[in-house]
């Protein structure tokens, strides 16, 4: 179920200091994960996990799981510069091509990093940008429905991403000859799945695939990245994916195919890894009855995309009302001009009055980092809860001077930017 570590007295003494709304994480709490993960998978002589920048990019965050043995995934050259600002280089960078701008390829190359190509045509853009280094990844996709046992867990081939196994071969063998002589494969088949089988089932077709590939081209397997998409348990009645027993699984899948080892493995998991470790701390500042009873809280959409984009579920708690029965029917709200501005609809709840401190969990990953400016509302900050209790600014809040710095090539600039 949700994470529930952190008490009401901590979200209520950071709201002396801080003026809601705002992204809170545990620090504590996100080392712990890290140091979890990193044992569920020390069977691996060369595990690394790679946490995907796009997750929750701030450098206070990334500096701990740097500090932790973590790598970080990178999809871009902004996350690229953040990533080196934070002393990443070499093989601790994962820079995975998503039809970016061609150039992106230099900064990736400047920095070592390993290179995970998206599709067949980016072996030409990365010759022609800086060439083809010894070890190279490309991305799978195998198409089809992605099953556990009789269950299906998605569609592959609906994904814009990844190769075909055709493209795979005719790839690497391109790769081979431009100068490549080991290879990654990399794939993601399923987002936020909990259920135990899923990365043992993904790593099971990746490795036999790499087995095959290394077979048709005659390149050597350097590493298979199992990716992300392990989940995590957002409604109170979701069982939290056993990472141990995941990682002895995938250990079993692994020796059934390379009994000799000398595979690394890698991963990318971004949402396991904070997702369970921040909540958005937000005010409740209106009170509506209509056909409806509505809750309005100082945060919007702007803060939390998820409910809004996906129609995703959030747990949702009133500090000091833990105890309060949940009789009260309502959809919370922002303020934003769409109705689907809202972090829940018809979620019975503690009765909320003005002023109350309500607290939306599980928002350390893919919260924060979605943020927009919709209507001019401006970002929130973000503040860490540091292993010994106290707090600290990590983001400040946008401001109005943010929000309008691009306007700068106006020339009554100075008119509408205090």
């Amino acid at each position: 179920m949700p994470n529930f570590s952190v008490p009401d007295k901590v979200f209520l003494d950071a709201c002396r200091q801080f003026p809601t709304p705002f992204h809170l994480y545990d620090e504590q709490g996100i080392r712990n994960r890290a140091r979890l993960l990193n044992k569920a998978f020390s069977w691996c002589c060369d595990f690394m996990e790679y946490y995907a920048i796009k997750a929750l990019p701030n450098p206070a965050i990334l500096r701990i799981l740097k500090e932790e043995g973590c790598g970080v995934d990178c999809s871009s050259d902004t996350e690229l510069m953040l990533a080196r600002a934070c002393g990443f280089s070499g093989r601790e960078i994962m820079f995975s091509a998503n039809a970016m701008p061609e150039g992106e390829f230099d900064m990736a190359q400047e920095l070592g990093a390993y290179i995970n190509l998206d599709d067949i045509t980016h072996v030409e853009i990365l010759k022609n940008h800086g060439g083809v280094p010894e070890t190279v990844s490309m991305r799978y996709n195998p198409g089809g429905d992605f099953c556990i046992g009789t269950e299906i867990m998605g569609n592959p081939g609906d994904a814009k991403f990844g190769c075909t196994y055709d493209q795979l071969v005719e790839g690497f063998t391109a790769l081979k000859a431009l100068g490549a002589r080991k290879f990654g494969i990399h794939a993601f088949l399923s987002s936020n799945n909990t259920d135990n089988g899923y990365y043992p089932a993904l790593a099971k077709i990746l490795f036999t695939t790499a087995r095959d590939i290394a077979r048709e081209t005659g390149l050597e397997l350097a590493f298979i990245n199992l990716s992300g998409g392990v989940g995590i348990p957002y409604h109170p009645d979701d069982e939290e994916t056993d990472i141990m027993k995941v990682g002895q699984d995938v250990r079993q899948a692994y020796e059934a195919v390379f009994p000799q080892g000398g595979v690394a493995i890698k991963a990318e998991l971004g949402r396991w890894m904070t997702g369970p470790e921040g909540w958005l701390v937000t005010k409740a500042i209106h009170h509506k009855d209509t056909y409806k009873h509505y809750i309005g809280v100082d945060a919007c959409a702007a803060d939390l995309m998820r409910p809004a984009m996906y129609g995703a579920y959030h747990h949702i708690t009133v500090c000091g009302k833990g105890e309060v029965p949940c009789d009260h029917c309502y959809d919370m709200t922002g303020s934003l001009c769409e109705n689907n501005d809202k972090f829940c609809v018809d979620r019975m709840l503690p009765a909320i009055e003005k002023g109350d401190i309500v607290v939306i969990h599980d928002t350390g990953a893919h919260g924060h980092a979605m943020g927009y400016n919709y209507n001019g509302r401006l970002r929130s900050a973000e503040v860490l809860l540091c292993r010994d209790g106290s707090f600290r600014l990590i983001r400040r809040g946008e401001s109005i001077r943010d929000y309008f710095a691009t306007l700068d090539v106006d020339e009554d600039f100075h008119k509408f930017c205090p």
